[in-house]
């Protein structure tokens, strides 16, 4: 007599077993999912870079690392002044030393998806954005910007006491107003960097600066530099001097004072 309705077999309840991927397909998938994300971080968020030259000291020194973070400009947002930033070279910049991207095949891939720190751009601060006009300086050595001095009285620059940069003779100068979509830059080490102060292309007081070399394209910004990473006991955020708030502030109060009053209507 055989059984009617009888249950599954034990065979049919075990469950089914799923195939596992080899450790080598594993680590392959694993090892592509990384370099995806990681061209997929260095093209829309954060890249790295290293420091060629003293041109930013006494904040960035040679061989530090950086962090640059790209959303900060992302649709109308432009740096502004006070902004330290990774850009492209303009055209000649550039020196022989700052040229150099990677020193072997590793390091230059690993570059190219964001896995090692680049160089072959420039790193500068923000002084003037469009339509400012930059004069240096005044009796204590300042920039002004617009007219109004620029304190640089907290320790943020590195010999202050030079305010014409590397050229000679050149520390009578006024650039400016920037043209939209460009900037003015300047590295921290006013004596020791080749920025627009240097490519306005004077060499001596009597002459008329040709400022047409002086600024940056917009367009070349990388991004803004947020935080110094490596050597360790030099990591922190890379933040905007108080000289430039200070700066901002008193120019949004003399415009505020120069707007005419309206009127009530009657």
């Amino acid at each position: 007599m055989t059984e009617e309705n009888a249950g599954p077999s034990a065979a049919d309840e075990a469950p089914t077993e799923k195939k596992r991927m080899p450790v080598w397909q594993e680590s392959i998938l694993l090892l592509v999912l990384a370099v995806v994300l990681a061209i997929l971080v260095k093209t829309f968020l954060v890249q790295a870079f290293y420091i060629p030259s003293r041109s930013m000291e006494p904040g960035l020194e040679v061989n530090d690392r950086i962090l640059v973070q790209k959303p900060s400009y992302w649709g109308s947002g432009e740096p502004e002044r006070g902004d330290v930033i990774v850009f492209a070279d303009p055209g000649g910049w550039l020196d022989a030393n700052e040229a150099v991207t990677a020193t072997n095949p590793l390091t230059e891939a690993l570059s190219r998806i964001g896995l090692y720190p680049t160089g072959g751009h420039l790193v500068k601060r923000v002084i003037g954005v469009a339509g400012d006009t930059i004069h240096c300086c005044d009796d204590r050595g300042r920039l002004e910007i617009n007219g109004v001095p620029l304190d640089s009285s907290d320790e943020w620059i590195e010999n202050n006491s030079r305010c014409d940069g590397p050229m000679v003779g050149a520390c009578d100068w006024t650039a400016g107003p920037v043209p939209d979509g460009e900037l003015f830059v300047m590295g921290d080490h006013r004596d020791n960097s080749a920025d627009s102060s240097y490519h306005l292309q004077c060499t001596s007081k009597a002459e008329t600066c040709d400022a047409s070399d002086a600024y940056v394209d917009v367009d070349l910004v990388v991004g803004k530099v947020f935080a110094r990473v490596w050597p360790a006991d030099r990591f922190g955020l890379v933040e905007k001097p108080p000289a430039f708030d200070q700066l901002a502030a008193t120019l949004a109060a003399r415009e505020e004072d120069a707007e005419p009053a309206t009127s009530a209507a009657p």
